[in-house]
Formats: C-alpha cells, sequence, structure tokens
C-alpha cells in the first residue's frame, strides 16, 4: 500500500503585530512627529508610521469622510472637541500632549510692528494668516486681533493661508510682510523670519492626540499615542520648541 503524505507550510510573519500606523497630525508638528515616527519604529520593528500633515480641520473632515487614520493630533482642542462629538475618536484615548505660543513674524531684515496696532500701517500691505474657518492658528490670531479691534480694519491685508506652515512660507519668501505662525514654526526658517511678538491668546494653544475609532490597528496606535506622552516623545517635542501640556 503506498502512502501519500501531505505537507502543510504555514508561514509566520516575523512581526505578527506589524502594522502601518497612519497619524493625521496638524501641519505645525511636521519636524517634531518625523522625529518622533521614526524613533518609535526603531523601538517597535516592523511597525510603519505613515504621516499625514494638514490643517486640524482638513485632517478632521478626511477621517469624517472615511480616511483611514489610526492616530489624530490636533492643534486646537475645539477641533477635538468635535472629533469627540462625531465619535471619530476613542474619548478614553485622548490626552494632550503640548503646548505652544502664537506669534507674528516678519521677515529677518524687516521693519517690526512695536504692537499690533501697527499692522494697520502701510507697511503691511499682506499679512499670512491661516483661513479661521480651517486653520487654528488662524482662529487664535483672529480671536486676538479682534480683541484689539483690528480684525475688521486690516480685511484688505490679509492673506488666507490653507495651513499655518503656508502663512510661514509667505513670509519667509517676502509674499508677506508680516504673519501669524506658531513659536515653532517660526523656529523653522529663523534664517528668513524672526518673531516680532507674542500674540496672548484667551484660549491656550494645546495640542490633544487620540487614537480614532476606525483605527484597524487599535493596540498599536495606542502604543505610539503612548510613546508621543512618554519620556522620549516629550523630549522630541521640547527639541523643537513645544512646551509642555
Amino acid at each position: 500500500m503506498c502512502r501519500r503524505w501531505l505537507f502543510l507550510v504555514l508561514i509566520v510573519p516575523l512581526h505578527a503585530s506589524a502594522a502601518d500606523i497612519v497619524v493625521s497630525a496638524a501641519a505645525s508638528l511636521s519636524n517634531s512627529f518625523s522625529e518622533i515616527g521614526k524613533r518609535y519604529e526603531a523601538k517597535h520593528p516592523g511597525d510603519n508610521i505613515v504621516a499625514n500633515f494638514a490643517a486640524s480641520d482638513v485632517l478632521l473632515k478626511q477621517i469624517e469622510q472615511g480616511a483611514p487614520v489610526d492616530v489624530f493630533a490636533s492643534a486646537d482642542e475645539q477641533t477635538m472637541d468635535r472629533a469627540a462629538q462625531s465619535n471619530n475618536i476613542e474619548k478614553s484615548t485622548r490626552k494632550d500632549f503640548a503646548s505652544n505660543a502664537l506669534v507674528l513674524i516678519v521677515g529677518v531684515n524687516a521693519k517690526s510692528p512695536a504692537k499690533l496696532d501697527d499692522l494697520a500701517d502701510s507697511d503691511y500691505a499682506h499679512i499670512a494668516i491661516g483661513n479661521p474657518d480651517s486653520v487654528p492658528a488662524g482662529r487664535y490670531a483672529k480671536e486676538a486681533l479682534t480683541a484689539a479691534k483690528l480684525w475688521d480694519k486690516i480685511q484688505p491685508q490679509i492673506v488666507p493661508a490653507q495651513n499655518v506652515r503656508q502663512a510661514l512660507d509667505y513670509v519667509a519668501r517676502g509674499e508677506a510682510q508680516a504673519g501669524f505662525v506658531y513659536a515653532t514654526d517660526a523656529e523653522t526658517q529663523k534664517e528668513k523670519v524672526r518673531v516680532a511678538m507674542t500674540v496672548p491668546t484667551s484660549t491656550p494653544v494645546r495640542y490633544p492626540i487620540a487614537v480614532t475609532t476606525t483605527s484597524q490597528h487599535a493596540d498599536a496606535a495606542k502604543a505610539f499615542v503612548a510613546f508621543v506622552n512618554s519620556a522620549d516623545g516629550q523630549a522630541v517635542l521640547k527639541k523643537y520648541g513645544f512646551s509642555a501640556p
């Protein structure tokens, strides 16, 4: 009697928990989160951080429209509140992980306004501000300018930007004489722009992070959020000028 044996070979990946973790983060986090992603990958072999940077409101809209996102990091509480209200984040994973400051910048060799009121002068024909309808930095700027009774007055001078980094670029390239960005953004182009003043905001500039409810890699997403809040993650954020939340 001839017997035939059938051998089944089961191939198991070396890293069964490996995952592509899509992290949608505010544009102002581009530099810091790029480094944090690399450090996370070094500690979690096989996991791959796929970063998506844009204005916070734009990122939330992408999530609402079904984009495959695992982690959401916003530049303001307001956008994250909306994400929570629409049930797009796991509320238990939400945590503030950094804070920032709004600043007014000018070209490195340009005249600095002594006070916000000076922005109404003809020296500042173009003022770059993130669109307040979609950019948290723009909302903070509008809030400060409204409090100073300047918002309506300087409307003809405003150059709307799609995100805070675009506002920075407008000033760095000399296309705007002044602009509102975060202190950390100004640091990335300090050879081309300088901070004229720190602009007080009645709403603190805090950054929350959370795992999305639609994440296909919830455990890895939670691990990434934990890493951002760890000593290693916080050290990177501090390196790029962010403060503790």
